[in-house]
């Protein structure tokens, strides 16, 4: 499902999500959110483009033109309500829902980066971020891993990204909330404990995903930051919504806002196991 406005960034949404669609054998769903008051179907005096339909219209085009031959059901629909609202309450019934960083549309008032930053924070369902440019990039699939369950979702999505894109995966787990007077000992056992916790997260994913390659990064750092430096190689840096340390509030406040607003590829933001449907 991706939110349209009419917008370059919510056009880079859409051919982003068509080519998910397309490797994956998805439906997509295109969707505008109206506000009270403006009508959705099209008039005689409606000038080209101010309507819901021709929104809806565009992005169909977009949407074909990347599928080429690829066979996927698109569907184009229209809710009324606020962009943040309507995407949140229709994620109950996606897998996926792709949203530009910002933009313009005089139907929405513009997918913006505080629309992308609620629906990521309070969506049922997985969420992917994709910046303007960015919906042909190419490179590894890098994801966060947190050594709890509450990484497993996007371990998940992450694999089966990776996969359908033929993409080497890179499992990136940082911890830095230790005694930073520890002795030389201590850290080598702690980092040993760390590592190990990242070996236990991908356990049995490679027999479940053979064709996946996996490197394995194990830091002392910052989540954040390892992820955005590692983010410069990526097509797509996938997160789950909650964890320990560093990745417990990855979108909230100003560490999501940091993300969002530095990577400069898809974020796909994955809720843990208890928040899905």
């Amino acid at each position: 499902m991706v939110g349209v406005d009419g917008s370059a960034d919510a056009e880079d949404a859409v051919s982003w999500a068509a080519d998910v669609a397309g490797r994956q054998g998805l439906d997509l769903i295109l969707l505008t959110a109206v506000a009270s008051g403006v009508h959705v179907t099209a008039t005689v005096d409606s000038p080209p483009g101010s309507t819901a339909d021709a929104l809806l219209g565009r992005a169909r085009r977009v949407a074909t033109d990347r599928l080429g031959d690829a066979r996927v059901r698109i569907d184009v629909e229209s809710d009324h309500g606020t962009p943040a609202g309507v995407l949140v309450d229709r994620s109950e019934t996606a897998w996926l829902v792709v949203v530009g960083t910002r933009g313009l549309g005089e139907f929405t008032g513009g997918l913006s980066g505080s629309v992308s930053t609620a629906v990521a924070t309070h969506a049922r369902c997985a969420v992917a971020v994709v910046p303007d440019g960015t919906a042909r990039a190419t490179g590894p699939v890098v994801v966060g891993v947190d050594g709890t369950a509450n990484s497993m979702p996007a371990l998940r999505l992450a694999f089966t990204t990776a996969a359908a894109r033929g993409e080497r995966l890179v499992a990136v787990h940082a911890w830095s909330d230790v005694d930073r007077h520890l002795e030389p000992d201590a850290w080598s056992r702690t980092e040993e404990g760390e590592q190990a916790a990242l070996a236990e997260s991908l356990a049995g994913w490679s027999e479940e995903f053979p064709t996946v390659d996996v490197e394995r990064v194990v830091v002392r750092d910052r989540p954040v930051r390892e992820l955005v430096a590692r983010s410069a190689s990526a097509s797509t840096v996938v997160v789950g919504r909650r964890g320990r340390g560093g990745f417990r509030s990855l979108l909230l406040g100003s560490t999501s806002r940091a993300v969002l607003h530095s990577v400069e590829v898809p974020v796909v933001v994955v809720p843990a196991g208890d928040e899905t449907r």
